[in-house]
């Protein structure tokens, strides 16, 4: 074996620590939306507990690139942080939507961070159905014979199955993209469903079936609790599908569970899992996923999934910590995970069983840890960031860099996002470095 100097050593491991302290994601932008401003939904009056039916309020449930600077945002079931029906664990009938943002980076070079963001609403669209949908003793007043709009009051839903299409209760939390960029794709907590809209109009246009002897709860409650001591396995209620990607070539559609079913361990449990929907098919494959961080000896929830290639993910596990808890932030992480050569779990049930085949996970990006290091305390961290998203690649320094965008959920609270109610978004830069041998692969968009 040659012999090597120890100079050479020196320099060889300098070289190596430095190309390690550069590879890791920054932030290079942030920018925020205020939330107590009207939405472009067009509609009028005031929901059960008060609040106007078009505030804009939160919009960070899931967040999706859909080309240039173009992303669409999603809010989730309403406005129900202020009590006024516990029967229906203070949901009101809250009209689900996503909005049409542009969100623009600019150069800085005066700083603090490289890059200016403004985001501006350009549109928002409701979310109906042609067929007609099972509601509780609140319809919605703008429905019309062949306009169905669904809601995000709890007690909207008839008989049968939590995975029934026609229940009209939806708690949307995942979102993407078709690659055509005419259908967007959501997922939901109620189900926990995976529905295909029109993007032009709202309008629904396939559900995804997902089998209902694993994931549906078969007994159904207005409040989350009954559901929960109701069932022994499926969901648990307000934990269903929260994260969505699909990969970029367009096939597949990959669904995450906020926390492990209740056949697997319950919320608080490690054996997630993750599914994959072939778009043409319909056909359903699952995997199991370990939230346990072995750092902090505990099992983290998971709150997105987003798409590097066609086998590989970014998984967001966080806390519900920082801004708007009252509290410090102190887990906000994306972990990588490769699903190729995974073993599909779809007859297996358990967490023994789950935790037994779960691919082994890297971390990507400690969050928390890079928005401190950009000047961020842990009490300005938002407690529930959940919406993540690629963009378009930045050149900084002369170097390419690709994009990676955050959102938070505030709940519609003033409280959780800071004055005004803002969402917040985080633009970090990275590049092939950061994914550790990973292949990134962008998304392509013909647009509509």
């Amino acid at each position: 074996m040659p012999s090597i100097c120890r100079t050479c050593l020196s320099t060889l491991a300098l070289a190596a620590l430095l190309a390690s302290a550069q590879a890791a994601p920054t932030l290079i932008a942030r920018g925020s939306l205020p939330g107590d401003a009207a939405d472009l939904s067009g509609l009028s009056g005031t929901l059960e507990n008060g609040a106007p039916a078009n505030l804009l309020g939160g919009l960070g449930s899931a967040l999706a690139w859909a080309g240039g600077t173009t992303f669409i945002a999603l809010p989730d079931r309403g406005p129900n942080a202020s009590a006024w029906n516990a029967a229906v664990d203070n949901t009101t009938s809250w009209i689900p939507r996503f909005h049409t943002l542009s969100i623009a980076l600019s150069p800085n070079p005066a700083g603090p961070l490289p890059f200016t963001l403004t985001p501006t609403l350009t549109g928002t669209t409701l979310l109906w159905s042609r067929d007609a949908l099972h509601y509780g003793p609140a319809v919605p007043a703008i429905n019309t014979a062949r306009r169905h709009y669904f809601s995000g009051r709890s007690d909207n839903f008839g008989p049968g199955d939590s995975l029934d299409p026609l229940h009209a209760r939806l708690d949307p939390e995942g979102l993407r993209v078709s690659r055509n960029g005419k259908t967007v794709y959501i997922s939901d907590e109620y189900g926990a469903y995976v529905y295909a809209f029109d993007r032009a109009s709202g309008k629904r246009q396939r559900a995804f079936s997902l089998p209902s002897a694993t994931f549906a709860a078969h007994t159904l409650a207005a409040t989350g609790a009954a559901e929960i001591s109701g069932n022994t396995t499926g969901r648990v209620a307000n934990k269903g599908m929260e994260g969505l990607a699909i990969t970029p070539d367009g096939r597949f559609l990959i669904g995450f569970m906020q926390s492990p079913l209740l056949q697997d361990g319950g919320d608080g449990g490690r054996a997630n899992r993750i599914v994959r929907i072939e778009i043409a098919t319909g056909t359903v494959e699952q995997f199991a996923y370990d939230n346990f961080i072995p750092a902090m000896n505990k099992a983290y929830n998971s709150s997105e999934i987003l798409a590097i290639n066609s086998h590989e993910f970014l998984v967001l596990e966080r806390d519900g910590k920082g801004l708007g808890d009252g509290t410090l932030a102190v887990v906000k992480q994306l972990w990588k995970v490769d699903l190729s050569g995974a073993t599909d779990v779809s007859g297996l049930s358990g967490a023994a069983a789950l935790l037994a085949v779960a691919p082994t996970k890297t971390l990507f990006l400690d969050l928390r840890a890079a928005l401190n290091a950009a000047g961020i305390a842990d009490a300005d961290i938002p407690a529930k960031l959940e919406g993540a998203a690629f963009g378009e690649d930045v050149v900084i320094d002369g170097v390419t860099k690709h994009t990676l965008y955050l959102a938070n959920d505030n709940d519609f609270l003033a409280s959780v996002g800071g004055k005004d109610n803002p969402n917040q978004f985080f633009v970090f830069a990275f590049d092939d470095a950061d994914l550790g041998g990973s292949v990134y692969e962008p998304q392509r968009f013909k647009q509509p």
